[in-house]
C-alpha cells in the first residue's frame, strides 16, 4: 500500500492521486478508441448510449451525489437538449454550435428551477423537481408549431466541417470524446472553490453557512452545471435515434437516471459511468438469464420489467455503496491483505441535532 506524505494544500487537490493512475486512465482512454476494432456495430451502439446516459449522469451526480440535492426531473433538462438541437439543426444550425446552445438553454432553465428550490430539500425537493418535469413534458407536448408534438421531429446525423457522424462507429467516438471532456471537467469542477462548497453544502448546511458559504449561490450553480451536461447528453440522444417526440422524455427517464447513480455509487465520478453500463446491459442479462428459465416462466408477460426491478432492488440492499464502493472494497482488501478488517466500509449513524428544521 502507497502513502502519499502531502506538504501542501494543492497536493490536496490535485487531478491524478498518483502518477501512474494518469498512466492507467490513458490506457483506459486507448483501449476504448480501439474497441471498434474487436467489436460488432450492435455493442458500439450500446457503448455509444453508455456514454451518452453517462453524460448526463455525472450531471446528475454533481447535483446529487456531490450537492445532496435530489432531482426527479432530470428528464426534462434531457429533452429540452434534445429538441433544442433538433430545431436548431433543422433551421441550419451546425452540430458544433446547436450542441452547446442545447447544454447551455438546459443550464438556463436549471437556473430558473434552482432558486425557487432553495427552500426545499430532501423529499420535497424531489417532488418539486418531479413537477417540474410534468410541466416541460407538457410543454413539448402541446407546443405543436415548435416541437411537432407527438407527431416527433426528425433529426440528421450531426457534422463537423467535412466529418459526417452517421455510421456507428464514427458517432462513438464523437460521443466517448464528448464523455471524456465531461468527465474531465467534472473533476475540475470538484476540484475548485465550487466544488468543494458543493460538498461542503452536501455534508451539512448548517456548517455550510457557518463557514459563510451562500447557499443562493452553490445550490443554483449545481443546478446549472448538472442541467448543462444533461442538455448536451439530450442534444447527442436526439442525433444518434435521429427522431424524438416528447413520450421518450417521461419521469420514468429521470427514475432512470436516478437509478443509474444510485446503482453506480453517489459521491462518485466513476460511479456515474459504471451505473450507465449497468442499466444499460442489465437487460441483456435479463434475456440471458431468461435462456435457464422454464419455458412456461419465461414466456411470462411483464417478467423483464419484474426482474430489472428485482435486480436493482437486490443489488441496493446488498451493495448500498454502488459498484464504484465494492470496487474500492475489493482494491482496499488486495492493499491489505492480510490485515484487512471486515468492518472498514461499515456505516456510523449520526444524527446532528443542528440539522433537525
Amino acid at each position: 500500500m502507497r502513502f502519499i506524505m502531502k506538504r501542501d494544500y494543492y497536493q490536496d487537490i490535485r487531478l491524478f492521486k498518483y502518477r501512474s493512475t494518469f498512466f492507467w486512465y490513458l490506457a483506459l482512454v486507448i483501449g476504448c478508441f480501439l474497441a471498434p476494432t474487436v467489436l460488432d456495430d450492435y455493442f458500439i451502439s450500446q457503448l455509444t448510449f453508455i456514454c451518452m446516459y453517462s453524460v448526463a449522469t455525472v450531471g446528475l451526480m454533481l447535483l446529487t451525489g456531490y450537492t445532496g440535492q435530489v432531482s426527479m426531473g432530470h428528464a426534462a433538462f434531457f429533452g429540452i437538449g434534445a429538441f433544442t438541437s433538433a430545431i436548431l439543426s433543422s433551421k441550419g444550425v451546425p452540430f458544433v454550435l446547436a450542441l452547446p446552445a442545447a447544454g447551455l438553454l438546459a443550464g438556463v432553465v436549471g437556473i430558473f428551477i434552482g432558486l425557487p428550490a432553495l427552500r426545499l430539500s430532501g423529499l420535497y425537493l424531489a417532488i418539486a423537481t418531479m413537477g417540474f418535469g410534468f410541466i416541460v413534458e407538457e410543454i413539448l407536448v402541446r407546443w405543436e408549431s415548435l416541437t411537432h408534438g407527438n407527431m416527433g421531429m426528425m433529426v440528421d446525423p450531426p457534422s463537423i466541417g467535412p466529418l459526417l457522424f452517421e455510421s456507428e462507429t464514427s458517432y462513438y467516438y464523437l460521443t466517448l470524446v464528448i464523455l471524456t471532456l465531461t468527465i474531465l471537467a467534472a473533476r475540475n469542477i470538484l476540484r475548485s472553490p465550487t466544488g468543494r462548497a458543493m460538498i461542503a453544502i452536501r455534508d451539512s448546511e448548517v456548517a455550510a453557512q457557518a463557514m459563510g458559504i451562500s447557499m443562493a449561490k452553490y445550490k443554483t450553480t449545481a443546478f446549472a452545471i448538472s442541467a448543462f451536461f444533461t442538455g448536451v447528453a439530450g442534444s447527442l440522444y436526439a442525433h444518434k435515434l435521429t427522431f424524438i417526440n416528447p413520450e421518450s422524455f417521461t419521469i420514468f427517464v429521470s427514475i432512470e437516471f436516478l437509478a443509474m447513480i444510485i446503482v453506480g455509487g453517489l459521491g462518485s465520478i466513476h460511479g456515474a459511468v459504471f451505473g450507465a453500463a449497468f442499466i444499460i446491459f442489465l437487460p441483456q442479462l435479463i434475456i440471458m438469464t431468461k435462456d435457464y428459465m422454464p419455458k412456461y416462466l419465461a414466456d411470462q408477460t411483464g417478467l423483464d420489467p419484474v426482474l430489472y426491478g428485482l435486480m436493482i432492488i437486490l443489488f441496493i440492499l446488498f451493495e448500498p455503496l454502488g459498484i464504484y464502493g465494492r470496487w474500492r472494497k475489493t482494491r482496499f482488501y488486495f492493499e491489505m491483505f492480510p490485515l484487512y478488517k471486515k468492518d472498514t466500509f461499515r456505516r456510523e449513524k449520526k444524527y446532528f441535532k443542528a440539522e433537525r428544521h
